[in-house]
């Protein structure tokens, strides 16, 4: 199996809505080029991701030609009887018979309250037994020591999905590196979701790309990104949410074959990383005392943390965080410079400048 996943949480869209003949381009191409793995969940694209699947891949290839990855929605299930509605709604969306892996999906804090609750961990050995699912495991965000206690509980569970990238590897909220060493020190196989950080590790300022260019002129920087992840030790797959022919192409070229970083690489890429760590940014630790008191409701760590990105990953990506921060909740621009979030942050952050700054870059 080689080691390169089709995510289905980014597929091609035009016009407002998934292309599916550029869909089954991308499949193809994939296919054809000796890649089987592909990754899809109840909720992805409005709900619809795993029909998508079902037109593009599974009803053109022979089922014994892929394998195919699933989740179960743990937060839906509120009793035992949803976990099997549930898992055979997804058996019906996607047509494919059975899942090659399962995984309980986006463990930690509530999510895995819910799959606790329900003893969802029974119900996917139930289907392996009963030959429906052939590997099973979960996807992880939390921290690692929620991960110790999971799989200290459950040995029975045969991979972790994790976010891993070197940007995140050493990020005190993410805790990539400390997760995947509690994953091993288990002896578990990983799977690495977010591998290029949503596309963002594709995109950086010119300052920050410059050792990988002068190293490797040739080489794209999503290249760097996933050949750290898939030179990780016990890394069976990794992930790539791509929606463009250039993305698939360029993945492709990067795992045929694989070549592990070597120890020169693997320094260039601690050196952007270590250079990540002095871009000047705004000391937000998302207390969230600011937004207890403001008026207008602004989500002001969401804002901040765009003015960050945009520090190091560039104004387009940043827009897009910025937009998702502010959906269904007041813009930057509808600050009443009422000042109260100011008086209110440990960090003693200028807030209101940053909130003008974010309207002026980002609206």
């Amino acid at each position: 199996m080689k080691q390169l996943g089709f995510g289905t949480m980014r597929l091609p869209i035009t016009q407002g809505q998934v292309d599916q003949k550029e869909t089954e381009n991308l499949f193809d191409r994939f296919l054809a080029a000796g890649f089987t793995y592909f990754d899809t969940a109840y909720g992805y694209h409005d709900y619809k991701s795993e029909i998508f699947v079902r037109e593009a891949l599974v009803k053109r290839h022979p089922r014994e030609s892929f394998l195919l990855a699933d989740k179960m929605p743990v937060w839906l299930a509120k009793e035992e009887a949803d976990l099997a509605r549930l898992f055979n709604e997804q058996l019906e969306k996607t047509g494919a018979g059975y899942f090659d892996y399962y995984l309980l999906h986006a463990l930690g804090g509530k999510n895995l309250e819910a799959a606790n609750a329900v003893d969802a961990w029974s119900f996917v050995q139930k289907k392996k037994a009963e030959g429906l699912v052939k590997r099973i495991g979960f996807s992880f965000h939390d921290t690692p020591e929620v991960l110790e206690t999971i799989l200290s509980a459950h040995p029975e569970m045969e991979f972790v999905q994790l976010q891993i990238n070197y940007a995140d590897w050493e990020n005190e909220r993410v805790q990539s590196r400390r997760c995947y060493e509690t994953a091993r020190r288990h002896g578990k196989d990983v799977i690495i979701m977010e591998p290029v950080r949503g596309g963002s590790l594709a995109q950086l300022q010119p300052p920050l790309a410059a050792p990988f260019q002068a190293y490797a002129p040739e080489a794209t920087l999503a290249s760097w990104a996933l050949r750290f992840c898939a030179s990780l030790e016990g890394v069976i797959m990794v992930l790539s949410g791509m929606s463009a022919a250039d993305q698939v192409e360029d993945n492709l070229k990067t795992f045929s074959p694989l070549q592990p970083l070597s120890a020169e690489e693997r320094a260039v890429v601690e050196e952007v990383r270590e250079a990540f760590a002095k871009v000047p940014s705004i000391p937000c630790t998302r207390c969230n005392y600011c937004t207890e008191t403001c008026p207008a409701e602004i989500p002001i760590p969401g804002i901040l943390r765009a003015l960050n990105d945009s520090r190091i990953y560039g104004d387009a990506y940043a827009k897009k965080q910025y937009a998702n921060a502010c959906k269904d909740k007041a813009l930057a621009s509808e600050c009443l410079n009422c000042e109260s979030c100011i008086y209110r942050c440990p960090q003693h952050i200028p807030i209101t400048e940053h909130l003008r700054e974010a309207a002026e870059k980002f609206e």
